[in-house]
């Protein structure tokens, strides 16, 4: 394979999509405090436009479901219209892009919330939880009833429903990362009795609920469904991944939704191999370029050829994406690539490693000063003012560390 390979076109669903490069989803603590997506969010995306589809950061179904402060939600008018101002000014530069729909489960808290954290059993997070006072211990959370389980996967199908009323194209169902339906899937999570819990045909119910829901409401062409086989990232320790995933995928791909999106993909896997040859609709794979490290100077490239050569049909990267809004064109002409800043920048708000990024054009000039769709303009006054994080505790914490494997670590 040759780099001209991430630049063919691709499909998802009725998408087509002028290259194969996909940025991945990324937890950036932008929104406002009660989760409807900012200006400064739209201006991000929209930098990143020329992506073959955006992935956009997990946005929570219903308000038990928050993880972390600032984090985007799909519940209300407001989430919607505030999406929608994101949406409009993307598909104007030319962009595509779908929304990841996650429910944290047992990683959140009642001082991010105002809630009781809920989960499969009530096993508390083995880890602390960023709030807007700083990181506490996590709560032990409630057990989901059958009835809440069933309201759940409803809540979920409305947010699909919320997410295409603002303008996206599809959704991203969250069933990766130690969130609430990998919770449902780990057995060290979910040690329930009943039709939910105990063998692998259970533990996968909720999950394909979630998808046979969303599916109804939007039809299977704007459903995506992620994955992280093996991922033990919030506490999750998977004793049977190699028997739980193929029978999950096999389930999966009965119902065929638009894609479906492995973390931490290995091309020389005997288990992304059998999810290869099981999965009949596009497969995104996100390649594993370490963790706490470095991004390689190719920012993933040789990578995501690799996975290409392997059988993925399109490649999601994170944090080159994060470092690099002109990522493509960087890629396609050999032009090097920005370096990813220091880790809190991430999560701490404002333009300042998030809308500055140097794009080639004006390589002298902060990225965050492009013209953008629809009028949006970046100001000195984007920091969300209600953002109390401290840089200290952030940079060294699970939030500091984990949303960038959470929701796009490649």
């Amino acid at each position: 394979m040759t780099n001209a390979d991430l630049f063919t076109t691709g499909r998802v669903g009725a998408l087509e999509l002028p290259n194969r490069l996909v940025m991945a989803p990324m937890t950036r603590n932008r929104a406002a405090a009660d989760g409807t997506p900012t200006d400064l969010m739209a201006a991000y995306y929209t930098q990143r436009a020329s992506a073959g589809l955006i992935i956009a950061e997990a946005a929570t179904p219903n308000q038990v479901g928050l993880t972390y402060p600032n984090i985007p939600a799909i519940h209300t008018d407001s989430h919607i219209a505030g999406w929608r101002r994101v949406t409009d000014s993307v598909r104007a530069a030319g962009g595509r892009m779908v929304l990841q729909l996650q429910h944290g489960g047992r990683v959140g808290h009642p001082d991010n919330s105002g809630l009781t954290p809920v989960a499969p059993s009530p096993i508390a997070l083995p880890d602390t939880v960023h709030t807007p006072t700083g990181h506490q211990e996590a709560v032990t959370p409630r057990e989901l009833t059958v009835d809440e389980i069933r309201d759940t996967v409803a809540y979920f199908a409305t947010a699909a429903r919320n997410a295409v009323a603002a303008g996206f194209d599809g959704v991203e169902i969250h069933s990766a990362n130690g969130y609430l339906l990998h919770q449902f899937l780990s057995d060290n999570t979910n040690q329930r009795g009943d039709g939910y819990g105990g063998s692998i045909a259970n533990r996968i119910r909720f999950t394909l609920e979630v998808v046979d829901a969303v599916i109804a409401a939007i039809g299977a062409e704007r459903v995506g469904v992620r994955i992280a086989p093996g991922v033990n990232v919030n506490g999750i320790a998977e004793s049977d991944t190699d028997e739980l995933y193929p029978a999950l995928v096999a389930a999966l791909a009965q119902r065929q939704p638009a894609y479906l999106h492995v973390v931490f993909a290995d091309p020389d896997s005997a288990l992304f191999q059998q999810i290869r040859s099981l999965w009949p609709t596009t497969l995104i794979a996100n390649p594993n370029l370490g963790w706490g490290v470095p991004l390689p100077a190719d920012g993933g490239a040789a990578a995501a050829r690799g996975l290409l050569a392997a059988g993925a049909d399109l490649v999601s990267l994170g944090r080159s994406f994060l470092a690099n809004p002109d990522l493509v064109q960087r890629l396609r002409t050999g032009a090097p690539l920005n370096t990813v800043r220091d880790a809190h920048l991430m999560y701490v708000g404002g333009e300042e490693g998030y809308t500055d990024y140097p794009v080639l054009a004006d390589s002298t000039a902060p990225a965050g000063h492009v013209a953008l769709a629809e009028g949006i303009a970046l100001t000195g006054n984007t920091r969300p003012a209600e953002h109390s994080v401290r840089t200290d505790d952030i940079a060294h914490s699970a939030v500091g560390a984990k949303p960038m494997l959470s929701a796009g670590a490649a």
